[in-house]
């Protein structure tokens, strides 16, 4: 087995209201700064050890898929690093 760093990325979906990146981007305004837009996300990092990078990925998925996100409001990204 070797050890991975899976990073799961979850955010609303496109036209979901996202209030927290609604108030924050109203800071940032009144700071000065110009923005287009701005999403607020939840990222997750987990330390697994799987037989390779894709069953950590398949891993990783499946506990986004039943935990991390909703999949009815929400996208999830997931990344895989193998650990030093």
């Amino acid at each position: 087995m070797t050890g991975y760093t899976a990073t799961v990325t979850v955010r609303l979906k496109r036209g979901v209201l996202d209030p927290e990146a609604e108030t924050t981007a109203q800071a940032l305004e009144r700071l000065g700064f110009e923005l287009e837009g701005l999403r607020s996300a939840d990222r997750f990092e987990i330390d697994l050890d799987a037989a390779d990078a894709d069953e950590a990925r398949d891993r990783a998925d499946e506990m986004a898929e039943r935990l991390l996100a909703n999949p009815t409001i929400h996208d999830y990204d997931v990344e895989v690093e193998e650990r030093e």
